[in-house]
């Protein structure tokens, strides 16, 4: 039997001819597809850029009308209606919180060394318990860790009586080392949970080849875990820098001494004028001045605390 005869030559060029239109048509309906989405692409960076300066707008605004007030007079900033732009640029505010009893200095002192030890504390328990929990063998480790969580779910106000009493017996009231103590017990659960959650996330196999070369369970932390976990450490910083800064109730309860008195205190004291009217200037100045050590630690930490709030947060 004979074969059956290949395709023709006419038969070949019109089947090549067929496949390269539909090459053309497809590369034709791709540039218009591009062409089509690239004013919607563009609405949609025009939207998402609108939003983000309207958001922008709102968290800046009260911030900038503080600031605006703390630069007027004392008269000009208790006006009822208040306005807005200052008619006269004063100082007066600030060296009314500056001069305010004790002085600033001496509360920014105190504020500063009760943060630094709330750091040291919050590192020093934090970091081997969430080695502990991450990468040891431990009987009921779960339970455990909710446990330590559970500090999470307690109100800390509930705890300021008793502490007081006990810290008064152990003369830590009326000290940096007291103070910072309580907002350790504040601050600790959720560093726990962010360092065990960070050293888990490190691989496994680091911690093999560690071993291999001959290190031991402090070698490979101090090696291998720690550098691993950075930005979670310096989140946990973050953290426990911003709540030691800003609490105040504890604060009130554990300082009773005027020269022991931290920022939080300072502005409850300093925004009362005359006949017990309040002065929004100074309040307004005192929390410019609060503001600011916040918002350069954050700046100068800002990438670390990103990655390290991801890393810890997320498993």
């Amino acid at each position: 039997m004979s074969r059956a005869p290949a395709h023709s030559p006419p038969a070949a060029a019109e089947r090549s001819l067929a496949v390269a239109g539909l090459r053309t048509r497809s590369v034709a309906d791709q540039g218009l597809l591009r062409v089509a989405s690239g004013p919607a692409r563009g609405r949609t960076r025009y939207l998402v850029g609108a939003l983000s300066l309207a958001v922008v707008t709102l968290m800046l605004f009260p911030i900038v009308v503080s600031f605006l007030s703390s630069i007027k007079t004392p008269a000009e900033a208790a006006a009822s209606p208040p306005g807005y732009l200052p008619s006269v640029l004063s100082i007066d505010n600030y060296l009314k919180v500056y001069q305010y009893q004790a002085g600033l200095p001496t509360y920014l002192f105190n504020s500063l060394a009760v943060a630094f030890f709330t750091i040291i504390f919050c590192l020093v328990l934090a970091v081997p318990a969430g080695y502990g929990l991450a990468c040891f063998r431990i009987r009921a480790k779960e339970a455990l860790f909710l446990v330590l969580l559970s500090g999470l779910m307690v109100p800390y106000q509930a705890l300021l009586t008793p502490l007081y009493l006990m810290f008064t017996g152990l003369h830590l009231a009326n000290t940096h080392i007291g103070l910072a103590v309580v907002h350790t017990i504040l601050q600790l659960p959720f560093s726990v949970y962010l360092m065990r959650n960070s050293f888990e996330a490190v691989p496994r196999e680091l911690e093999e080849a560690a071993v291999v070369d001959g290190c031991n369970s402090l070698q490979a932390l101090w090696k291998i875990f720690l550098p691993a976990v950075r930005p979670a450490m310096v989140t946990v910083i973050l953290f426990a820098f911003i709540t030691s800064w800003n609490e105040f109730i504890g604060a009130l309860i554990f300082m009773n001494k005027e020269t022991q008195f931290t920022i939080p205190i300072m502005l409850v004291g300093v925004r009362q004028g005359h006949f017990g009217a309040i002065d929004w200037g100074a309040l307004q100045a005192g929390v410019m001045i609060a503001i600011f050590p916040c918002l350069l630690i954050y700046l100068l930490l800002q990438k670390y605390y990103v990655s390290g709030f991801l890393s810890g947060a997320l498993k």
